[in-house]
């Protein structure tokens, strides 16, 4: 399994499912884990759950860059 793959499902996911992103933010491995569906490694599931936080944070700011830039 690709590791960019696994990346950009886990973010699509969990930024449309509440449940998930609390899962994510209390034990993101098992999260990640459950998503996937499938056994992995745990230093591949670190990987993935770092690439998927990168993500989500990015995607944060992203979205309060917007909002400041309504402001003005």
């Amino acid at each position: 399994m690709d590791i960019k793959e696994s990346i950009e499902k886990a973010v699509a996911t969990i930024a449309q499912d509440k449940e998930l992103q609390e899962q994510f933010k209390t034990d993101p491995v098992e999260a990640v884990q459950k998503l996937l569906g499938v056994e992995l490694p745990v230093d591949v599931l670190e990987k993935i759950v770092a690439g998927v936080k990168a993500q989500l944070t990015a995607g944060q700011l992203a979205g309060a860059a917007d909002a400041l830039k309504k402001l003005f």
